[in-house]
């Protein structure tokens, strides 16, 4: 298998003024994951800062809380709420008809799940500039520049 491009985050981060982001990056941040919590860390704090904005789906709020609500972890599931509600940099984006419409053209066009097509849409509706995932499998996507988690470094 070949060696994955690493790519330092602040150089991503110089060119964009808005970014799009899937769930697994809020559960590494918000769960301090010890693998990407630096990255992670440094990428929110731009966003808190203002040196960009994000925008997401509000597929986001799903997602994140499933597994506190399932383990009734009250204040994890409010430490999501929180991030996700409370972020003057964070731009929560409901789904229309035109994602949904953009979302089934990338899954039609790439093959990948109604949640990540959704988080997509919605990030070249929202006008980002760049997706970070950790799902190396949307990359693909040509639509906007996708960078994953495992190929970036500080």
């Amino acid at each position: 298998m070949e060696p994955q491009p690493i790519v330092k985050l602040d150089r991503v981060l110089a060119d964009v003024s808005k970014v799009g982001m899937d769930s697994s990056l809020f559960i590494y941040f918000v769960e301090c994951h010890p693998r990407y919590d630096a990255l992670l860390t440094r990428l929110f704090q731009h966003i808190h800062d203002g040196t960009i904005t994000a925008a997401v789906s509000v597929l986001v709020i799903t997602e994140v809380l499933v597994h506190p609500l399932r383990q009734g972890a009250v204040e994890l599931a409010n430490k999501y709420r929180d991030l996700l509600t409370q972020s003057s940099n964070l731009q929560l984006h409901s789904t229309d008809a035109t994602i949904a419409e953009q979302a089934a053209a990338l899954r039609a066009r790439y093959a990948i799940r109604t949640p990540d097509a959704l988080h997509l849409a919605t990030a070249i509706r929202a006008g980002c500039q760049a997706f970070f995932t950790n799902d190396l499998h949307l990359k693909q996507v040509a639509e906007l520049p996708v960078f994953v988690l495992n190929e970036l470094v500080l």
